[in-house]
């Protein structure tokens, strides 16, 4: 399997199923694009119909879109258990990895995920306000009912946390101040040797996206 992916620093849409993938122990081969001025991966149209990453391929067939990723790795690989075992939990992560999917907007528009940046403050408007309590919420909530196991959503790692991790750094490059039992979360995926290992490389990218950094300026 090849996972193609962007920038490190900035693509949390790729950060999810790398590290999935890594988390879990499933070999794949790493081929990373960089984005241009614009924000697309320069090169992506060789491996999806859609000319973005992240993509799965699988001997030689594309699997794009991060959810369909994780859902074909937790099929291939159903031994890994990367959904939680019990039925009602399942759906629930599912539930939650489908609104991160589809919802979230001001969020990410206003606190794009910029790893090896600190922007205290930034980005804060009502709309994000919302999006952090409603993420508070989720993990609030699957923490009470099925965390019991550990100090992930669902005890033990899942896709969700994959999912979510992104928002954790973004929480991190802004300063957002967060409960203590989210703060306790927040560090235990940063804990996860798979987000050690993307945040370490994504803090060592040199790139500069005008498009990811609304609030710094290029340096000259």
């Amino acid at each position: 399997m090849q996972l193609v992916i962007g920038n490190k620093n900035y693509s949390s849409w790729s950060m999810r199923p790398w590290v999935l993938l890594r988390e879990a122990g499933i070999a794949f081969e790493e081929v990373q694009l960089k984005f241009d001025d614009t924000g697309r991966a320069a090169g992506a149209e060789r491996y999806s119909p859609t000319g973005m990453v992240p993509v799965l391929v699988i001997n030689g067939e594309p699997v794009w879109d991060s959810l369909a990723i994780c859902e074909t790795v937790a099929e291939r690989f159903a031994d890994k258990q990367l959904w939680p075992t019990d039925e009602r939990a399942r759906r629930m992560a599912r539930s939650i990895c489908a609104e991160m999917h589809s919802g979230f907007r001001s969020l990410r528009s206003h606190m794009p995920m910029n790893i090896r940046s600190r922007h205290p403050g930034k980005g804060m408007n009502p709309g994000v306000q919302r999006d952090i309590e409603r993420v508070l919420e989720i993990w609030t909530s699957c923490r009470e009912r099925y965390g019991a196991g550990g100090a992930l959503l669902f005890g033990r790692f899942s896709i969700a946390d994959a999912y979510y991790a992104p928002v954790v750094t973004r929480f991190q490059t802004y300063e957002v101040s967060l409960p203590q039992e989210a703060q306790a979360y927040c560090d235990a995926v940063l804990g996860l040797r798979a987000v050690r290992e993307w945040c370490d490389a994504g803090r060592r990218e040199t790139e500069f996206v005008a498009g990811d950094e609304p609030y710094a300026a290029r340096n000259r």
